[in-house]
């Protein structure tokens, strides 16, 4: 959320189910500035269904996040890609990074040289920073986002890619909540190392 507000977007929808007391607990802690709301999608509900949930709130462009990925993503620049396409969805991708070292082998079996974790950067995977058009919703395809809505769009070609190089890391198992909060110890994590050009003041 911090990511958001620092380029300026202070106005957010948390679309809870589960534990939603919990949610509705820490909303009541964020700054009297930022206009959230918690909004009870159902304990159940896939992230497609979520969205859908939503749609009566959100404003005629919106962004739509997971919140388990954190990176430097420039959201308006984002926001300009999704206007100047003229589609209904875009979603942010980022190459692959590898959970292992890999290796560069010459043809003849020689070790040429060892790479710690690299991008793959002919494999793109979904950053999990989206935008959408209102229009979206007229034919929401289903339940769930990655499986249902995303793929749908993408059939119609209304589904844009937006590529992100900077930083970028996905917060799916407690040894990757310990390594982002190490990078944020002593001070902002490099999710929040936005050039000047692109924060805006607060």
């Amino acid at each position: 959320m911090q990511l958001y507000v620092e380029q300026g977007f202070v106005e957010f929808i948390l679309a809870g189910g589960y534990k939603i007391r919990l949610l509705e607990e820490f909303a009541a802690t964020l700054p009297s500035e930022w206009a959230v709301e918690v909004v009870d999608t159902g304990e159940d509900t896939n992230t497609g269904g979520r969205v859908a949930r939503c749609a009566d709130l959100v404003g005629e462009t919106f962004f739509v996040t997971y919140g388990d990925g954190l990176g430097n993503v420039d959201l308006q620049t984002l926001l300009r890609f999704h206007q100047r396409h003229g589609r209904l969805a875009t979603l942010t991708t980022v190459p692959l990074p590898s959970q292992y070292g890999t290796i560069d082998v010459a043809g003849d079996g020689r070790v040429v040289e060892f790479k710690e974790k690299p991008k793959l950067l002919d494999h793109l995977i979904n950053a999990g920073f989206f935008v959408f058009s209102r229009e979206v919703f007229e034919g929401w395809p289903g339940e769930d986002l990655e499986r249902d809505v995303l793929p749908a769009l993408g059939h119609k070609g209304q589904l844009f890619a937006y590529r992100h190089g900077g930083f970028w890391k996905s917060m799916d198992t407690y040894k990757d909540a310990l390594d982002l909060s190490a990078l944020c110890a002593d001070g902002p994590g490099p999710w929040l190392d936005l050039p000047a050009s692109r924060g805006l003041p607060r």
